[in-house]
């Protein structure tokens, strides 16, 4: 196995060589192979151990060996202890998940502190199938039906291509010693269950079962290129990316050859799972959206808008005077007095990023807030007053967009519709004394002239 795993870390990892590797290690029969062979090499790595407490004093058995193996190795440890079972009951998750999360975020905190180039685990084939199996058993797409990829980030695993029977002939040629973790035993856990009773029928069944398992992975490989490369073909028809939101063309998606596989590798990076309610979204009315953990998806006439979740804001910004530089959200509103103002602009700009207004008709303080039902004002170069609701309709504005209106308030009178529209009550007359310019910074200027 030596041979055939220098070919390939020399075909495939060649970039390896002379980096700092930090090594997964467990203690158990797979890692302790992987370090091994990569010692053998002379490659430069440390060993980064997880005490879960999990298994009482095994636990801290398998910590003393890990710290014995690396100074056998004369190499550097890093261990860490976890609360899994606090961690797992606080956040409503299996006892793996929490683990998998817990050390998968002390590793990234390691590669970062310390400047390791990369992170090596010690899966393998067979690991390859019980993942396989376990997303069929789930349901899943084509991705998840590919395995576990060989790098993905800065993690980096070596051994997919060798079974668990190679591993431990290894082992045992060279004569290694290892830490047997009991509960891989235990067939309440899916992955153990697949492992200790699925796994064995397929291959009483054929006997070559992972080798040709391995040939239906690549060809999975393949099909799933394919599909990414014709997901990125449609993606450059009828997506528009914008600064806040992406926005889908409902009609090109509904164009396309049963949408409902689209949908799903469109949309499923960003944390849906209720596909029927995707793509009911594509027939219902402006407004109606879906949510996952991460995103919104919003119907808006012609499109699908896709943002991201955030806590929409209800703060209301007080303004004493002029002269200030006011943090909104994402932007800035400068406020200033304005001693020589170009006339002709001022008489007319009612609209976009900048405005001027009669300084005389405000009442200081005054106030930045969200816009509310009910909310009025009197359009610039309009005559009488107008719903704020029904101008957001005129304009055409997405849910989200209105979602996102702020407004600069004197006393309980719309002074401007920020970015957009100034109310016709403060515009600049030939009778004004006292000018005031009001800046946007930091997002494009919206709104008609």
């Amino acid at each position: 196995m030596f041979s055939d795993f220098q070919k390939h870390i020399k075909n495939n990892f060649s970039f390896l060589k002379g980096k700092k590797l930090l090594i997964a290690i467990s203690g158990g029969l797979d890692s302790i192979v992987l370090s091994n062979l990569f010692h053998k090499m002379e490659y430069d790595i440390s060993f980064a151990h997880c005490n879960f407490h999990l298994r009482g004093i095994d636990s801290d058995l398998d910590e003393k060996f890990v710290i014995e193996k690396a100074d056998e190795f004369n190499i550097k440890y890093y261990i860490t202890h976890f609360n899994t079972f606090d961690h797992a009951k606080k956040n409503r998750q299996s006892i793996q998940m929490a683990a998998r999360e817990l050390r998968y975020s002390w590793f990234r905190e390691l590669l970062k502190i310390h400047g390791f180039d990369y992170l090596l685990t010690a899966h393998h084939a067979d690991d390859n199938l019980e993942t396989f199996l376990i997303n069929l058993t789930r349901g899943t797409g084509l991705e998840g039906l590919t395995g576990i990829p060989e790098i993905k980030n800065k993690t980096i695993r070596p051994l997919l291509p060798f079974t668990k029977i190679e591993i431990e002939n290894y082992a045992k040629e060279n004569n290694l010693s290892w830490r047997e973790d009991r509960s891989n035993d235990d067939t309440k856990y899916l992955r153990n269950k697949i492992r200790h009773e699925l796994i064995p029928i397929f291959n009483e069944i054929n006997p070559a079962f992972i080798e040709s398992f391995a040939n239906t992975l690549n060809y999975l490989k393949g099909s799933d290129q394919i599909i990414k490369d014709r997901i990125t073909n449609v993606q450059q028809q009828i997506i528009t990316q914008e600064e806040s939101l992406i926005k889908f063309d409902i009609e090109k998606l509904k164009k396309l050859n049963n949408p409902k596989p689209y949908l799903f590798e469109l949309f499923r990076d960003y944390g849906f799972t209720e596909w029927n309610d995707v793509f009911d979204l594509l027939d219902s009315q402006s407004g109606k959206q879906i949510i996952s953990k991460t995103h919104r998806l919003i119907k808006d006439r012609d499109y699908l808008l896709l943002v991201k979740r955030e806590n929409v804001s209800s703060q209301e910004i007080e303004i004493t005077e002029s002269g200030h530089k006011v943090k909104v959200d994402s932007f800035n509103l400068i406020i200033e007095d304005c001693t020589n103002p170009p006339h002709q602009i001022i008489l007319t700009k009612g609209s976009g990023g900048i405005i001027y207004i009669d300084k005389d008709l405000l009442s200081f303080p005054l106030h930045v807030r969200k816009w509310q039902k009910g909310d009025y004002f009197y359009p610039f170069g309009m005559k009488g007053k107008k719903k704020l609701s029904k101008y957001f309709k005129d304009e055409k504005l997405s849910l989200f967009e209105k979602e996102n209106i702020w407004l600069l308030c004197s006393e309980n009178k719309i002074v401007w519709i920020l970015n957009r529209r100034l109310d016709e009550r403060f515009k600049i007359t030939e009778q004004t004394k006292k000018i005031l310019k009001l800046e946007i910074k930091g997002i494009k200027p919206q709104g008609k002239p």
